[in-house]
């Protein structure tokens, strides 16, 4: 990489870009509800519980269907899981998360297809939609 203006340039245009992300009401909304979960006497339990259940699964999920109990742990796993993302804050955030993670998305994609067409951006998100560069397309295996 050649250290430039160009690239000096880039850097602040970067910075101004970051700050106008971390002001807009989305991500606002976001860090507020991250701070609600964390503040949740309910969410905290759940968490708790949840976690509790998972390690009691992990200690034992290597051995499969063959250990005691398998069956009965790992569906303390799944309704302690289902309880914490039934919490109401849990939810708000998921919600504010996936937003913030839209904007992202689509300023990548928006930077990619200005450069070419051909620049495959994988938002990460199976359901990303904006725009057809996500991926492979199917046909990048071919031998």
């Amino acid at each position: 990489m050649i250290v430039n203006e160009s690239l000096f340039d880039i850097e602040d245009q970067t910075e101004q870009l970051i700050q106008t992300v971390l002001l807009s009401k989305n991500v606002k909304q976001y860090r507020s509800n991250k701070e609600g979960m964390k503040e949740s006497e309910v969410v905290q339990e759940a968490l708790s519980g949840f976690l509790g259940a998972k390690t009691d699964f992990e200690r034992i999920e290597s051995y499969g269907s063959h250990a005691p109990d398998f069956r009965t742990k790992q569906r303390a796993v799944r309704k302690a899981k289902r309880q914490l993302d039934m919490c109401e804050e849990v939810a708000e955030f998921r919600v504010s998360e996936t937003e913030v993670q839209d904007i992202l998305d689509t300023i990548s994609s928006a930077i990619a297809k200005t450069i070419s067409e051909d620049i495959k951006v994988d938002a990460g998100n199976p359901f990303f939609t904006k725009g057809n560069n996500h991926g492979c397309g199917g046909s990048c295996h071919a031998s």
